[in-house]
């Protein structure tokens, strides 16, 4: 089996727009979005729940009222100020507790409770495409490392047991924990970068990430008809590190009539850009090593 993730040092760099084009092309695959903390590879893919999941992390301090004394030492030790009054008791404000706990341990009446946190959903979806693993967190959620890793193991699992050969997953941007994660284990990374200097300085961090890990990297300029210059420096340091520069894709707004539609760029009526995706795509089945 063979494990594909799409990735780039930041966003906006039309990841996820060639993931879905990815998606249409490649066979006998489970597609997985491993973004979790702003997803959007459900709106080409418009996928359809087979199974819905809380996803559980981390805990939270919560006051039961019923058995606190009103003694205030739980405020007094909160270096958050998580613990606030509330009349002749207190509550905890659940955007401020970090879950250290110093509120349970010490609290004379043990009135504390230690509950696991809600944090989001995952899915398991159907799309046109083929099975769709997604999953979102609530607003200023964390452990979306974590988060990722559940997706990946289900994708896997899903994969082994419908007999495919591949998983492709549309990765997170930057080079934080949720990267870190969504590179592991992966055949091969596909780093989609613009011509720019934060576009070209955060493919250095990405790429040195996939090395650290000895993950096997290839690289895409997407619009590379907007800055020469930049490309050429992009080109220098893929040639000096012995990156695959597998496409240069032009600027084309193309790929804007298929968001709006709902559609990914290969689904349109053929054109120069989407025949390019479509021989891009071809290159990275033969770095992947990916049966046809």
């Amino acid at each position: 089996m063979r494990e594909i993730v799409i990735i780039s040092g930041k966003g906006g760099t039309g990841k996820t727009s060639l993931t879905g084009a990815f998606a249409h092309l490649a066979s006998n695959k489970v597609i997985c979005d491993l973004d979790v903390d702003a997803p959007d590879l459900h709106l080409l893919l418009r996928p359809k729940d087979l199974e819905n999941e809380e996803f559980h992390s981390g805990y939270e301090a919560k006051i039961a009222t019923g058995l606190c004394t009103g003694c205030g030492l739980c405020e007094t030790m909160c270096r958050y100020d998580a613990v606030r009054k509330n009349g002749n008791g207190f509550f905890v404000d659940p955007m401020r507790c970090e879950g250290c706990k110093v509120c349970v341990t010490f609290c004379p009446a043990g009135a504390i409770l230690f509950p696991q946190k809600h944090c989001g959903h995952w899915h398991i979806s159907s799309t046109r495409f083929g099975t769709l693993v997604h999953a979102q967190l609530f607003p200023g959620e964390a452990n979306s490392g974590r988060l990722v890793m559940v997706l990946k193991q289900k994708a896997r699992e899903l994969a082994k047991s419908q007999g495919n050969d591949l998983i492709l997953c549309d990765g997170t941007p930057g080079i934080g924990c949720p990267v870190i994660s969504s590179i592991s284990g992966a055949t091969l990374a596909v780093a989609v970068t613009e011509p720019t200097p934060s576009g070209r300085h955060d493919l250095e961090r990405v790429a040195e990430l996939c090395g650290h890990f000895k993950i096997v990297l290839a690289v895409i300029i997407n619009k590379f008809d907007l800055n020469p210059e930049e490309v050429d420096r992009i080109e220098d340091f893929c040639r000096e590190r012995s990156y695959p520069l597998i496409s240069k894709l032009p600027h084309d707004p193309v790929v804007t009539r298929a968001m709006v539609k709902g559609l990914v760029v290969t689904e349109l009526p053929e054109t120069d850009f989407s025949l390019e995706v479509r021989r891009t795509w071809l290159k990275i089945e033969e770095l992947a090593g990916v049966r046809r």
